[in-house]
């Protein structure tokens, strides 16, 4: 029965990605045919690493590590993306959705405290039945949507009843910023009513019993601090505390690494300093966030950046 099953998720093609519209850009292309949009992907399934990941908040990673798939391509384009090398669909093998499926209970089987969909959005329909799928066989573990919120909503609904907790970043508030450095002068639009109906689909935060106090549910949104942005990242945090209170962690991270292909967009060329992370912790006290992480120390490192190695691939 496996054969004839792989058999068939081989020969398949996916109706969503004949007139290719599952993210805002809308490309209308025909992807099953070989076309690419702007994710730079066909209706091929590809990813470049499939791993234990130990670099999440620390209620995703635990002792064991979350099972990170690092799918290739994006929608959204960051001139300062920290992984480019995949999101520009440099790096990648393709595989067959009966092998994802796979590759899921694999990363249970090691240990992994939930499984990772990293930047997923353009390979929902193979995700869902690669998720049905590994359900059946056994996949107990928690489903994390892990995206850059620039989705939209009727893609999200697809995918109700299969993720257990969604990790958004928010990115930007203005519309310029998102315009210069995602070419995406309505992130903020899409991304607030996403985080929405994520947030409608998963509720408050809930968390195992014991030592490790692992999510089991819920959403974190992620924003990094970008150098010169402090305005902005203000706003963003009032906008969320007001809309969510305490149904929602907020993850402030000061891990932005300037990499070669901003060396001369400033001020996007340096680090994010020490004095602008902390007027953005001093300030999320201030209004009330409650709910939330922060890093600590040198974090600004490569050392975040996996090595898309084809592992677990």
């Amino acid at each position: 029965m496996k054969n004839t099953i792989q058999t068939i998720y081989e020969n398949q093609s996916w109706p969503e990605l004949s007139d290719c519209t599952l993210c805002p850009r809308e490309c209308h292309v025909n992807r099953n045919a070989g076309e690419t949009g702007y994710c730079g992907q066909t209706g091929k399934l590809t990813a470049a690493r499939a791993a234990l990941h130990f670099w999440e908040e620390p209620c995703l990673s635990g002792t064991n590590g979350s099972g990170a798939v690092f799918f290739s391509g994006c929608n959204l384009g960051c001139v300062y993306c920290q992984n480019h090398e995949i999101a520009q669909g440099q790096s990648g093998r393709e595989i067959t959705v009966n092998r994802l499926s796979d590759i899921f209970l694999e990363l249970q089987e090691k240990g992994a405290h939930n499984i990772n969909l990293v930047t997923p959005a353009h390979f929902v329909p193979q995700i869902i039945t690669a998720l049905q799928t590994a359900k059946k066989q056994g996949l107990s573990i928690p489903v994390i949507y892990n995206t850059s919120a620039y989705e939209k909503t009727e893609t999200l609904r697809m995918l109700e009843g299969l993720i257990d907790i969604y990790l958004p970043d928010l990115k930007y508030r203005d519309a310029a910023l998102s315009g210069k450095y995602s070419h995406a002068d309505d992130y903020f639009e899409r991304a607030a009513a996403a985080i929405a109906e994520m947030v409608r689909q998963v509720g408050a935060p809930v968390f195992a019993d014991g030592e490790d106090s692992l999510m089991r549910r819920g959403v974190i949104v992620r924003h990094l601090l970008l150098p010169g942005c402090v305005r902005d990242s203000r706003q963003l945090l009032r906008y969320l505390h007001e809309t969510y209170k305490n149904d929602i962690y907020v993850s402030i991270m000061n891990q932005y690494t300037p990499l070669s292909q901003v060396s001369d967009i400033p001020p996007l060329n340096r680090r994010v300093s020490a004095e602008e992370y902390r007027r953005i912790v001093d300030y999320a006290i201030r209004i009330g966030i409650e709910n939330g992480f922060i890093q600590e120390g040198e974090t600004a490192t490569e050392s975040f950046i996996p090595s898309f190695d084809y592992e677990g691939i």
